[in-house]
């Protein structure tokens, strides 16, 4: 665990010396990883918007129309549990997934392996996401801005841009503010293999990269 932390920072520091469309100054700021308790990560967070190279995630951001993780403590100090509700195509779902918490970082080990620290906001009651998922020989990244309310204020989502832009991902996608919330009590479905399902099917797939490159392309 100890290597892979130390190879995802010097991710974040080889992207620093890339950017070339954002001051270094302001980027090393933005990208420098925060320190958070257990406690500041418990509650509901809204998912406001994201980015990432997994192949069909911008495809699947279209059609996406809500996100919304509830996150509790369990009887281990260092395992956090997490029910993630989603709307896709206008039908909610949910899963259910523990996850070990240490030193600022989330992990899950088996049977991928991820990794998420957080990064710096301005807004007070939102927690911006850098995450690092490997699976097989395959390493995606994803940055997602979640926060305690449904909307928040367009400073805060220039400056998640922002460092969308000094890591080099895709523009990000936002949530539309208008939104139905899916409600709280739908049964989860076991959260790890659905997530390890995902990946699979969307690792080396051309059609969801056609997807995105069509959205992409007539969407916006």
């Amino acid at each position: 665990m100890l290597r892979m932390k130390c190879v995802s920072v010097a991710v974040l520091l080889s992207l620093l010396s890339l950017g070339d469309s954002a001051p270094l100054s302001s980027c090393e700021s933005l990208l420098k990883p925060i320190t958070i308790s257990n406690e500041n990560m418990m509650g509901k967070w809204l998912y406001v918007g994201g980015s990432s190279d997994l192949p069909g995630s911008r495809s699947l951001g279209r059609l996406l129309s809500s996100v919304w993780l509830d996150i509790t403590a369990t009887s281990q100090s260092n395992i956090l549990n997490i029910i993630q509700t989603q709307r896709i195509y206008g039908k909610c779902s949910s899963l259910v997934f523990n996850v070990t918490f240490e030193n600022s970082t989330m992990v899950i080990e088996q049977p991928f392996y991820l990794r998420e620290v957080y990064l710096p906001t301005d807004c007070s009651d939102c927690l911006v996401v850098y995450e690092e998922v490997s699976s097989g020989r395959d390493t995606f990244t994803s940055l997602m801005l979640f926060s305690k309310r449904q909307s928040v204020s367009p400073d805060f989502v220039e400056m998640f841009k922002a460092q969308a832009e000094c890591l080099r991902m895709p523009s990000p996608i936002m949530i539309d503010t208008d939104y139905e919330i899916c409600p709280d009590n739908i049964a989860p479905s076991e959260g790890i293999s659905a997530l390890n399902s995902l990946l699979e099917a969307k690792m080396g797939h051309r059609v969801a990269k056609l997807l995105d490159a069509f959205f992409d392309a007539f969407v916006n």
